[in-house]
């Protein structure tokens, strides 16, 4: 194919995935995003519409002096971006902001200094570079640390898909300003076109259409009802929507049966390292169907969550229990199947909205209360 006709589809690729990422920053403010993924979400369509355009060929020079500190901090708010998706506790803190400030005005460094210190602005363009690949690789990290607790077979599929054509894009383009013939820094060279070009639209296109299918698929959709809830929103506005006008595919009734009574009876969420590998594997069942079950039958989205749930339940039975007054609250959170200290602690205080400690002084001034849970839950072991 000669340089023609790859510019012409290199063109058309971008202008194709910018009006899809326009499509979809309008879509989101008019559902006034209101959850970190979704404004993380409406920011990223806002700068790949910007990048697509901003660096397709033939486009002068000039327009990078004031498009590339924003666009350059685009790498953060990926990050942030794979956090809010795969993360369902995720909340947005003002370091964040200041994080993503402190790269865009790195990036204007690069661009203000060029014609004065050329050699101020390939420091930063290099600075620029080794940074994106930092936050593509945390991206990754988030990915593959939370993949295997992930219930959600919509969102196992398309994550995977999503960061191996960003950080493939983010190394791409980062690669010239790493490799020490390319020195020019990111972006202050002109576009003429190109196979490297042309793999930069098709990869923003690709993205763009897998974006989109995220947003207005039917399942995603019918989680919109309302503006402000979105597919991505918290998880009690998820569950809520997936509840609603019967649309959760029915489970086995006899798996969730099952299910309840190793959780209930057994107290299998006390076990060590315990995986939805291996609860499948007491439960004889493969491992899509347990997610299947606990995911659209119970309405968790993630594994641990699922088993916090009855590790919570276990240790407020202990400490309202007047008998356990004496045991402390670290043998408490061990018994109830937490490894260490620290994120029972904070577990517990996100159900609860005390500390395990207040939760105890709480219970043993109502000594009726506790009198009843303690009974209740000697009842739970009988049967």
């Amino acid at each position: 194919m000669n340089d023609i006709g790859l510019t012409a589809l290199d063109l058309g690729l971008r202008g194709a995935a910018s009006g899809l990422f326009v499509m979809m920053v309008l879509v989101l403010i008019r559902l006034r995003p209101a959850t970190p993924f979704a404004i993380l979400g409406l920011v990223m369509s806002a700068g790949g519409a910007g990048f697509a355009i901003a660096t397709a060929p033939f486009i002068p020079t000039t327009t990078f002096w004031w498009t590339l500190p924003p666009l350059s901090a685009q790498p953060v708010v990926f990050w942030l971006w794979a956090r809010a998706a795969f993360d369902d506790d995720f909340v947005l803190r003002r370091w964040h902001g200041l994080i993503w400030l402190a790269v865009v005005a790195l990036g204007f460094t690069a661009s203000l200094s060029w014609p004065m210190w050329p050699a101020v602005t390939k420091a930063c363009a290099k600075t620029l570079s080794v940074l994106t690949l930092t936050f593509a690789l945390l991206a990754m990290v988030q990915t593959v640390t939370t993949w295997r607790d992930d219930l959600v077979a919509r969102r196992r599929l398309l994550r995977i898909a999503v960061l191996v054509l960003n950080l493939g894009f983010m190394a791409m383009v980062t690669a010239p300003t790493l490799l020490p013939l390319q020195m020019a820094p990111l972006g202050m060279a002109a576009n003429t076109g190109g196979l490297g070009s042309f793999a930069s639209a098709f990869t923003l296109c690709v993205l763009a259409m897998l974006a989109s299918w995220n947003l207005f698929g039917a399942k995603a959709a019918a989680a919109l009802p309302t503006p402000g809830v979105l597919a991505t929103g918290s998880a009690d506005e998820r569950q809520s929507a997936d509840q609603r006008d019967g649309e959760r595919p029915a489970v086995a009734p006899l798996l969730l049966r099952r299910l309840d009574h190793l959780m209930t009876v057994e107290r299998i969420y006390r076990q060590e390292g315990l995986s939805i590998g291996g609860l499948a594997a007491q439960l004889n069942v493969p491992e899509y169907r347990l997610r299947q079950a606990i995911n659209e039958g119970l309405g968790h989205r993630n594994f641990n969550a699922f088993l916090n749930r009855y590790r919570i339940d276990d240790a407020k039975a202990a400490l309202s229990d007047p008998t356990q007054d004496d045991v402390p609250v670290l043998t408490i959170a061990i018994d109830a199947g937490f490894q260490s200290i620290g994120p029972f602690n904070r577990t517990f205080k996100a159900a609860t909205g005390v500390t395990p400690t207040e939760f105890r002084r709480q219970a043993q001034a109502k000594p009726g209360t506790a009198a009843e849970n303690a009974g209740d839950r000697r009842i739970r072991q009988a049967d």
